[in-house]
């Protein structure tokens, strides 16, 4: 992913919010996803540097259809040379077309070679499709989780893990 690819992504991300996490979330938070924030998010962080991270996007037909983001695990509770999987969207009309296994497999691929041994991530509780999709490229609970909350409403999350090749 470059500079010229964070309106896209943008709009992948906040799509990938209000479709994965309606239900979820809360409402009023989701339709006040910004594209225009995101974009300008992605942009700084892009400027700031990625200290490790690597942002990958799936293409097809000319048009960016998937996002990903993975690096160093950020949990103080890991041991050290552990890896995370930040970030995976695809646009819901690529749902079940593959776009999300070809990313996480590049992302486990990436950070394989970065020397790291295990991939942790995060994922909504409630998300059952996602949960499954993990599970299905052998991840598993570890154990952690994390009581948040948005807006009143509980939003946990847990913490999912599987070794890299």
């Amino acid at each position: 992913m470059g500079e010229a690819d964070c309106d896209d992504v943008a709009e992948l991300r906040v799509l990938g919010w209000q479709s994965a996490y309606a239900g979820l979330m809360p409402q009023p938070h989701l339709d006040a996803l910004s594209v225009e924030e995101s974009a300008a998010q992605l942009r700084e962080r892009l400027a700031r540097g990625r200290t490790g991270s690597v942002d990958l996007v799936a293409v097809r037909g000319g048009r960016i259809v998937g996002w990903a983001c993975s690096g160093p695990a950020r949990d103080g509770d890991l041991p050290p040379g552990e890896s995370e999987l930040y970030a995976l969207y695809a646009h819901p009309e690529q749902y079940s077309t593959g776009v999300g296994r070809a990313l996480l497999q590049e992302c486990a691929a990436r950070c394989a070679a970065a020397g790291h041994g295990r991939m942790r991530l995060w994922v909504l509780e409630g998300n059952a499709r996602a949960r499954r999709f993990y599970e299905r490229a052998g991840f598993t609970p570890d154990g952690a989780r994390d009581p948040q909350e948005l807006d009143g409403t509980p939003v946990p999350e847990i913490r999912y893990s599987r070794p890299l090749p």
